[in-house]
């Protein structure tokens, strides 16, 4: 039910790391072009390690074509918000959009104008314009997945077992 929408993605690192962030939190990714890079490169491959095939993506050709395609409750992320994202409530059974702008201006005024009430600001000091947006995002959907309590996520090792750090002893 949680989507990571990117408007208009620039850095391929960036949604690459994305990538990984919602195969691990079992996140459906959407992409808006025009994007600045193709998802074949290697940049995309190396950030995501192995498992950009596991991430369930889905691109659509601008704005509309995904507004068109996607009803549900859409929160946007952008430095003028007024209020912070963990001020929302967002609801275990709804189809939630959590939507981020591009690097280099994020999500045009036009977009955004219509959904006031639902612009949320990362807070943080006046001596940084912006987050990264990979980091912005792991922000927000942990937030989410806070209050949602982490839905169906692991929260032991599998690979180590529950007693990994318990179970050590010094020789």
């Amino acid at each position: 039910m949680l989507n990571v929408v990117l408007f208009e993605p620039e850095i391929p690192g960036n949604t690459g790391n994305i990538m990984r962030t919602c195969v691990a939190t079992h996140t459906n990714l959407h992409l808006i072009k025009p994007l600045g890079f193709s998802l074949e490169e290697r940049y995309i491959r190396r950030s995501g390690v192995n498992y950009i095939d596991d991430c369930n993506v889905t691109v659509y050709e601008n704005w509309e074509d995904f507004e068109s395609k996607n009803e549900g409750l859409y929160f946007f992320y952008t430095r003028y918000g007024h209020k912070p994202h963990s001020d929302f409530s967002y609801p275990k059974n709804e189809k939630i959009y959590l939507i981020f702008g591009k690097e280099s201006t994020g999500i045009p005024r036009s977009i955004l104008k219509p959904h006031l009430n639902t612009c949320a600001r990362i807070p943080m000091t006046q001596n940084v314009r912006a987050l990264n947006l990979s980091n912005s995002v792991a922000i927000v959907l942990y937030e989410v997945l806070r209050q949602q309590d982490y839905l169906d996520l692991l929260r032991d090792d599998p690979h180590k077992g529950n007693h990994f750090i318990e179970d050590y002893y010094e020789l």
